[in-house]
This record gives C-alpha cells, structure tokens and sequence, in this order.
C-alpha cells in the first residue's frame, strides 16, 4: 500500500525527479521535545565544510553551556560551542558519523548543575555587514539541511553580486524526516524573524519561503507570521517531488530559471537558507544562544517511538534511539539522515553533529539488497535525474575508469541525490560511482594547480 498522497496545493515544480514514499506520518504530528542530558557529549571539531575548528580548551577545564571551546580557522571555518556545563575529559581522536576518527573535545556533563542559559541578546542593528558575518561565524552557525556549509559564507557576497531574493528551504523532501516541518509549525515566529534579520544586511527585494504541498500546517502558519510585516515574504507550496528540497530545484520551480552548470544561486541573485538556519539566526540575535543543539527527527518502522527531538550537539546516538524507547526487534539498519541521501552508521557510539537533520532507523520489510545487473538501457534514470545527466552513460564509464569523460558529462555537476539509483531495475549503484569519479577527479585537478603553481615558482626564482 503506498503512502503516496494527492494535494490539493502546489503545483509549481521542476522537471524529473521520483515519487518515493513518504513515511511522514510516522513522526508529523509528533511535538518537538527536548532530550534529558546525558552523562558525556562527543565533539568532532569538524562538523561543517571547511577547516575544522581549533580547540581552545584543555583537559579537566571546567566550561560553561554555550562557551566556545574551538575556534575558527580560517574563513571557512566556524566555532563550536559546549552543548553543557560540564568538565572537559579529553581533547583527542574521537569517532564521527563518517566512520572516521577525527579531533574533537569529550565533555562530562555536571550532574549538579541545572543547565540553564542566561540569555543575551545581540544587537545586530549596531553592526555592520562585516561584523554580521563575523558574529554568524563565532555563533557557529551552519546550514541545517544537512550539507553544514558555514552560513557566514554565504552571506558574505562578492563585490559583483547582490542578492534580489532570499529563498528559505522548507521543502523537506527526504521520506521520513518531519523536523524541518515541525520547526516551522511551532516557531513561525523566529524562522520569518530570521529572514528580516538577513534582510537588515543584504537589503533584498523579496523572500519565498518554499514548502512542500504536504505540509499545510506548516504553510498557514508561516503565511500568518509572514503577513504581519513590512517586507514582502511569500510563503509558495510545491508539489511533492523528490529532490524538490534540492536549491537548484527549487530556484527553477519557483523563478523559472535554472542555474547555469557551474555557476551558484547567487550568480542569480539569490540566496538560499534552510529554515532551521533561520531559526538558529533568530536565536542567536535574540537570545544569545550559539548553535550547540539542534531538532532532528528520530523515526522508521524500527523505533519504538518516533520523535522530533531537541538535542544537544554531541549527544551519542545511542543515547538519542533511548530517549525514543529503543529498537524493535526488526531493527535492520540505521542511517544518519534520510533514505535517499543518508550515510548507514556501523556503531551507535558516534555523536550528533550539526548537520544531522534526522536519525532512521529501518526494519527489514525496507531493506533490499539488490543483485547487480548489466545496464539494459531503459532509459528510467535519464528521466528522474532532475539535472538531465545521463547516469546510465557515466556508470558505463566509471566501470571502465575513464574519469576525464566523465567529466565531460558534467558529472561534477551531479549533487548525489540518488534518483538514478532508485529508479536502476538492475540495481546499479549509479551514486557511489559517481561520487568516486568525483573524488578522483578533485584529486587531479589539485595535483594539476600545485603542479602550475610549483613552475610558477620556479621560474620566478
């Protein structure tokens, strides 16, 4: 039976894509809470693209809820903030959801202390544009969608560009995750306070705020926080297609233009902000509150308890799936965001980080290991890639190593939403070759511009 679901609004869209089912009635209806603190907090210092950020804190020092214990390195780079107070166990390796063991900073948490947080609000309308990117990045505010790409980055706009629109993302798309949804149901308020606060900075002329069709809740309520001010804010439902969420996406269906093959949304006059950015914006004006916690959804067949939580940055996921009354004893698998996009973990030990935006936990029934066949041609994944690739060609290529042509195909351009892989009957992994024809072909182009820059030095000597 399929969970597959008409709408009556929403209808503006891109071409391709797939209709996976939904599975959002799991968790939609469920208000977020927060996670009771646990006894010790896992940091990885590299929790968003970029440099990973320096320790500032030492072992057996005593920090506070919302200090910063790392600090920036570099422009892309941000700080990380103690999610408790507590006492620092060790700065060293610790595990990440990547399956790495990367550096990061373990806390263990006073049990005596009430955890409450003094709020202190900025007053952003003394700064300038310099001094907002500045306090964006030692907020250590990321983009909560998943990617963790430095928020003051974005802001920070080259001299030749200018930003027309702000474009917040609240499509959701993945199956299953219901965070971003309940964020807007339950603070409306702060994800459009959010947008005026960007908007005091960048001076654009407009913002949409984009939802999917299947979140009518969440479009009325944004519709009414919207209309109580001054600066035009429209709240424009989708249809319901998956990679909807996808920034480019969403640019063609709501402007009817694409963004041209290399170039970013910017390059259009639009800047694109997840809506639990927004939110995270907003607190961090309003309330000094840096980001050290974040609402992910807890959900699948195979949790006791689906949940849209509030948790702490660096709480073990172990502890995450207690707070939801565990696993069923169908537990098959667990990923670290959605079904299309999302990395499957191998320990329950690894922390939260900031771009966890959802904790699935599957039961066998969802499990499929497919038997891979020769491509037959159908053509089935020319038609779901929403950025008209040809994934059939490049897998053919990638099976024979010819990275270059490849290349020649744009798959630099492909952003891995897995369509092609949904919709293979043979069951090629599309996907994972072309993430590791991209890799390769970064690695090349590296060693090609050290090589120039390497001559370039030698004939200046």
């Amino acid at each position: 039976m399929s969970n597959q679901m008409t709408y009556g609004e929403g209808t503006l869209t891109f071409r391709h894509g797939v209709h996976p089912e939904e599975y959002k009635e799991l968790s939609n209806h469920k208000k977020i809470q927060r996670i009771p603190f646990v006894e010790e907090y896992v940091l990885p210092l590299g929790q968003h693209i970029g440099a990973p950020s320096k320790a500032l804190v030492r072992k057996g020092e005593e920090v506070r809820r919302g200090q910063k214990i790392a600090a920036s390195v570099g422009f892309v780079s941000v700080a990380l903030h103690s999610p408790v107070d507590g006492t620092v166990t060790d700065v060293g390796l610790v595990d990440n959801p990547k399956g790495e063991m990367v550096p990061g900073v373990r806390i263990k948490t006073d049990p005596y202390s009430s955890q409450q947080l003094e709020e202190r609000p900025v007053d952003f309308e003394s700064l300038d544009i310099k001094g907002f990117i500045t306090a964006i990045q030692q907020a250590g505010i990321v983009g909560l969608g998943g990617a963790a790409f430095p928020s003051h980055v974005k802001f920070a706009l080259p001299e030749d560009k200018s930003c027309r629109y702000i474009m917040l993302n609240g499509c959701e798309c993945e199956p299953f995750l219901t965070a971003d949804h309940r964020t807007m149901l339950e603070h409306a308020r702060e994800v459009i306070d959010g947008i005026l606060i960007i908007q005091h900075f960048l001076k654009a002329q407009k913002a949409f705020i984009a939802v999917e069709a299947n979140k009518p809740d969440a479009i009325e309520a944004l519709r009414l926080h919207a209309s109580n001010n001054a600066f035009p804010v429209e709240v424009v439902p989708l249809q319901v297609k998956y990679p909807q969420g996808a920034e480019k996406m969403m640019i063609t269906a709501i402007l009817g233009q694409e963004v041209p093959t290399g170039k970013l949304p910017i390059d259009l006059g639009v800047l694109v902000v997840n809506v639990g950015t927004s939110k995270a914006i907003s607190d961090y004006f309003r309330k000094g509150i840096p980001l050290f916690e974040r609402i992910l959804t807890v959900t699948g067949t195979a949790i006791n308890n689906p949940a849209n939580l509030l948790v702490p940055i660096g709480t073990p996921m172990r502890e995450v799936i207690n707070a939801c009354g565990g696993v069923t004893d169908d537990a098959a698998r667990i990923l670290l965001g959605g079904p299309m996009m999302g990395a499957v973990q191998k320990s329950l030990d690894v922390p939260v980080v900031k771009g966890t935006s959802g904790l699935l936990v599957l039961g066998n029934a969802e499990i499929q290991d497919f038997q891979e066949y020769s491509c037959i041609r159908c053509g089935r994944c020319l038609q779901a890639c929403p950025l008209f690739l040809n994934p059939a060609r490049m897998g053919l290529l990638a099976k024979k190593g010819l990275w270059d042509d490849m290349e020649d195909l744009h798959v630099m351009d492909c952003f891995e939403c897995g369509s092609c892989s949904f919709v293979c009957p043979s069951g090629i992994p599309l996907v994972q070759s072309f993430r590791v024809a991209k890799g390769i072909l970064r690695e090349k182009s590296l060693r090609e511009r050290s090589l120039r820059e390497s001559k370039a030095e030698g004939k200046e000597s």
